[in-house]
């Protein structure tokens, strides 16, 4: 990488700066309880304790037979001890046999193990393995302690023990585990409810005519599908034309009428004399210019309990600008402890220049061909970093983020790659 010297004007506020700002008015939304059958993506607004403990019982964790211990203790293949069956136990069984010397039951794996039983012996330690139950159980292998292949009450969690913290995010895996433990309902956060406005008099619906000057609406579907998959609620998505009685109607009606938390615009943030957002709101949020590319002209503010994002218009930088700002915003919301997607240091197979004095996030395509050394390459076609480039976001499922000090990256050189999936 060739590094130039830091060139971010005091006009320009950093990344950092300006995601403080936002961070700090995202407070954590109210939680609300929902059946743990509902809850796949959600987030924790309370622990979830456990209610029972897990195992319930002593059980089996072999099929195979339950021993008394010294019984068995000396079972060779040469010499081995036979038992008499006494019982036969299924997985779900209440029965409780009473072992006494010399006895067996044949138990199935999940079973309750008799009170007088101290060890299960699977049938692979057996000379017939599995029999009828009227069969002598043949034992040729002794158990190697007392208490083996048992499943001790509350060994794995007793009940009140946290199974899960605040601010995890509820997935098959954790679903799985709250129902083990004996748990139906949970308190989860609620989702943000997100309105998004895209603004332009330029665009038109992507699968129309298009007549001269007018360009297809895409910043809508990328917003609306961006926030649903940060978790949040999509309660209206609307396009409007630069005229700023249409736009102030629209943004009424989402803060008003659909209640949302968050609502966010695209277009109409710059310096032009058509910036339908900022002519609107310019004395009721703050219009930022922030040291990135793409995504330099920012705004963000409250309008009641009610967060705005001015994105610009150009879906590259719609992108960017969600990754840094939008998404961190809607997960802190949640409760989310942590805003960052992952990030990976690689190579990159292909150089590009980036202006010095501005954090530079490209959309890349991975390389996963060798599993030990991955690398990256621009996802524009021509493989530029062009930020008008939009096509390209169809090849892209990375960010590489390069510092402002970088004036341009070499084939070869070590890039932060911020992952999407």
């Amino acid at each position: 990488m060739r590094i130039a010297p830091l060139a971010v004007t005091p006009a320009m506020l950093t990344v950092e700066a300006h995601l403080d700002t936002i961070l700090a008015a995202a407070a954590p939304i109210p939680g609300e309880t929902v059946r743990v059958e509902d809850a796949a993506g959600r987030t924790l607004a309370a622990p979830v304790l456990a209610r029972v403990d897990v195992p319930l019982f002593d059980n089996s964790a072999m099929d195979g037979y339950a021993v008394r211990y010294a019984d068995v203790s000396s079972a060779t293949a040469e010499h081995p001890v036979e038992l008499r069956v006494i019982a036969d136990l299924p997985a779900g069984s209440t029965a409780q046999p009473e072992l006494g010397a010399g006895d067996a039951v044949r138990i199935m794996t999940g079973a309750p193990v008799p009170r007088t039983a101290t060890a299960v012996v699977p049938f692979e330690h057996t000379r017939d393995g599995l029999q009828s139950v009227d069969a002598p159980a043949v034992i040729t292998t002794a158990p190697a302690r007392e208490g083996a292949h048992i499943r001790r009450r509350g060994e794995e969690l007793r009940a009140g023990a946290e199974v899960a913290p605040v601010g995890a995010v509820v997935g098959p895996l954790q679903m799985t585990a709250f129902a083990v433990v004996g748990v139906d309902s949970i308190l989860v956060r609620r989702r943000p409810r997100v309105a998004v406005i895209s603004t332009g008099s330029e665009l038109a619906p992507a699968g129309g005519e298009f007549v001269p000057g007018q360009i297809p609406e895409s910043n809508s579907v990328l917003l609306a599908s961006l926030c649903a998959e940060a978790g949040a609620e999509v309660v209206s998505v609307d396009t409007v034309t630069d005229e700023d009685a249409a736009f102030g109607a629209l943004l009424d009606r989402a803060i008003r009428d659909a209640r949302a938390d968050v609502v966010v615009t695209s277009g109409g943030v710059s310096a032009g004399a058509h910036e339908v957002v900022k002519n609107v709101l310019r004395d009721r949020i703050a219009f930022v210019a922030v040291a990135m590319q793409p995504g330099r002209p920012q705004a963000f503010g409250r309008i009641d309990d009610t967060l705005i994002f001015g994105l610009p218009g150009n879906p590259s930088s719609v992108a960017v600008s969600f990754e840094a700002f939008v998404r961190p915003a809607l997960l802190a919301l949640q409760g989310r402890s942590e805003h960052r997607r992952p990030t990976l240091r690689m190579p990159t197979t292909t150089g590009w220049r980036s202006p010095a004095g501005r954090r530079q996030y490209v959309p890349v395509t991975l390389d996963r061909s060798d599993p030990a050394a991955w690398s990256v390459r621009p996802a524009a076609a021509d493989g530029s970093s062009g930020s008008h480039l939009a096509a390209g976001l169809a090849r892209a499922d990375a960010y590489a983020v390069v510092p402002e000090d970088v004036a341009a990256v070499a084939a070869g050189d070590l890039v932060d790659v911020m992952l999407l999936a």
